[in-house]
Parts: structure tokens; C-alpha cells; sequence
């Protein structure tokens, strides 16, 4: 299989990768050239929102498979696809859940209403209209049957540039008291990046098309259980304080950002982020390996980077500062 990679040096692009050339694919990574790719890949450099930005792609192909992350201007997945309409069988965009307007009830399916006024050509506006607008322009372009769409929700595990476990296994791994908020068995839906990266060329292999919630399925493992692989893979003197919601909340503590991947339960943020049917993902192949393991290689990996992870330089900063967890911790307002 060839594939054509845009993006493919960071987190979700590089897990992509790897699992392309462990299967033995032909893998070529167009990108702005501000990371170096794995090796063993074809490299091109252009930037999709320069002007002639995708003249290297111009004389490429023909590919099997495009594979696109973009999650900027909607207007730079249209031009890619429109380019490569001819030139490549099938184009895999990894959107997100965030796509569905909000709140969604918990067990919503791929059927649910997506957000209004996203569109193909617009330029940057905010994250849930341009995901979709780049599913839009992708079906303008390779229409429904050859245009796969991957709604991930959460997504974790080595090379993650966003921060949100990497800051949990830091926090965890200084030691002491670690605010943890409750309820510990409230339960989460993430997806390793391997595991979507698989899935996805599988995927599309077998010539799937339409849309996908990729994430674990419900019941897949709890906020407890995370936090408590992070203890123990990290090897910390460190004791989970397992702290009411309303307490946190009452903290000024914000879900999602301050203490990452937590939402408290019952709310449209948990029911919306954490409750997603996955049946369809799962029904097309979809594994999802143990909580343990996700934990375990991602800290081997900011081990061997020395502990600080990258971030992305579009996304905040995520992560609860140590004052405001010292007041909770101390039940102090």
C-alpha cells in the first residue's frame, strides 16, 4: 500500500506512520519540515497555507491512501483534496467528536447533529467548525464512498503534544499528596494513538468509508484506574486525594484544562466527551489495549525525552498549578 502522510511527525501523524511501516507500506510524509520524520519514510516539505505551498505534491502519486490531521482552516483540507482527487483511491481525515453540536446524551451515535455554518472553503474559526468543515471538503472532493471520517474523541498515549497525561505523570511522579477528583470509579472514554493509527489503516484498507466515533468503548476503564497506573508506573511516593467534584468545583478548578481528562460526572461535558457509542469503530475492528499499557509506554517514552513533553503551540497549556492544589488539598477556599 502507498500512503501519502500529511503531517506525520507529530503524535496522531507519527503513530500513523510507524503502524504503516511496520506493515510494510509504502509511506511518504508531506510536512512543513519544523520536526523530523521517523526514518524509513519519503519525505516533502511544503506549507498548505502558503501560497504554491503544495507544489510538491504536485507530480507525486498516485497513493492508495491520504491520510490528513489538519485541524487549522478548513480551506487547506480542500485544496490538499482537491489536488489529489485524482491521484489517490481514498482520503482518510482524522476529525473529531467535537464535530457533533453540544451537549449530546450519553450513547449518541455517528447519526447525531452535527455544528451549523461549518464550511469547506472558510478560513480559521473555531475547532468544532473547522474539523467539520474539513470533512466537508474532503467529501466535495472524494465523495462519501471513498472518504473516511474519524471522529476521535480523547486521544492519548507516546508523542502526545497536547500534555494531558504527560502532565498527570509528571504531577504524579514529583510525589505527595496528588489532588485526584472524584468520584474514582467515574468512567472515561480515551483512545490510544496506536490503537486509531491501526485502526484507521485498517480501516480504510478493507475500504471503509463514512463516519467513525474512534474512541474506547464505555466501561473501558475509570479515572481511578488511570491515576492509579501513573502511581504506579512512575514508581512515586505519591497518594491520591480523591476529592468530591463540587469541592474541586467550588476550587475555581476548571474540568478538562486545570486537572486534565477529568469531567465531573452527570454534566454535559461528561456525557459529551466520555460517553460516545463506539459499536460502529468496534464492529469495523476497533481493539482498544489496557489503560496499563497506555500509561506505561507513554511515561517510558517522556523518560527517554527526559520528562518534558512537547506541546503544541496552538493548543494551552493544561494542567492544575501547585498553589491552587495546595489549598484544596488543605481545605482551604
Amino acid at each position: 500500500m502507498r500512503l501519502l502522510l500529511l503531517g506525520g511527525t507529530e503524535f496522531v501523524g507519527r503513530a500513523v506512520a510507524e503502524a504503516a511501516l511496520a506493515q510494510g507500506w509504502d509511506v511518504t510524509v508531506f510536512h512543513r519540515g519544523r520536526h523530523a520524520p521517523g526514518p524509513g519514510v519519503r519525505s516533502l516539505h511544503g506549507d498548505r497555507t502558503a501560497p504554491d505551498g503544495l507544489t510538491a505534491l504536485a507530480g507525486g502519486g498516485p497513493w492508495d491512501l491520504v491520510v490528513d490531521t489538519w485541524s487549522g482552516a478548513p480551506r487547506a483540507v480542500r485544496d490538499t483534496a482537491r489536488l489529489l482527487r485524482d491521484r489517490a483511491d481514498r482520503y482518510v481525515y482524522v476529525s473529531s467528536s467535537s464535530v457533533y453540536t453540544w451537549p449530546q446524551p450519553a450513547g449518541y451515535t455517528e447519526e447525531a447533529p452535527v455544528v451549523e455554518g461549518a464550511f469547506a472553503d472558510a478560513g480559521r474559526t473555531d475547532y468544532a467548525r473547522d474539523k467539520r468543515g474539513g470533512e466537508l471538503a474532503v467529501l466535495d472532493s472524494f465523495g462519501a464512498d471513498r472518504s473516511l471520517l474519524v471522529r476521535a474523541g480523547l486521544i492519548l498515549g507516546p508523542y502526545e503534544n497536547i500534555g494531558r497525561l504527560p502532565w498527570w505523570l509528571g504531577r504524579v511522579a514529583r510525589g505527595g499528596r496528588v489532588l485526584a477528583p472524584g468520584p474514582e470509579d467515574l468512567p472515561i472514554q480515551y483512545v490510544d494513538v496506536r490503537d486509531l493509527a491501526e485502526w484507521v489503516l485498517a480501516a480504510a484498507a478493507a475500504g471503509r468509508g463514512g463516519p467513525y466515533n474512534v474512541v474506547s468503548p464505555q466501561g473501558h476503564t475509570t479515572l481511578s484506574e488511570l491515576l492509579r497506573a501513573c502511581v504506579t508506573v512512575t514508581g512515586a511516593d505519591a497518594e491520591l486525594h480523591w476529592a468530591d467534584p463540587d469541592i474541586v468545583l467550588g476550587a475555581g478548578i476548571a474540568p478538562w484544562t486545570d486537572l486534565p481528562i477529568w469531567v465531573p460526572p452527570g454534566s454535559d461535558l461528561h456525557t459529551t466527551l466520555h460517553g460516545a457509542n463506539t459499536s460502529r469503530a468496534a464492529a469495523a475492528g476497533l481493539r482498544c489495549r489496557p489503560v496499563t499499557e497506555t500509561v506505561a509506554d507513554t511515561w517510558t517514552w517522556l523518560c527517554e525525552l527526559g520528562g518534558v513533553a512537547p506541546q503544541r503551540p496552538d493548543r494551552p497549556v493544561v494542567g492544575l498549578d501547585p498553589e491552587t492544589e495546595a489549598k484544596v488539598l488543605a481545605g482551604r477556599p
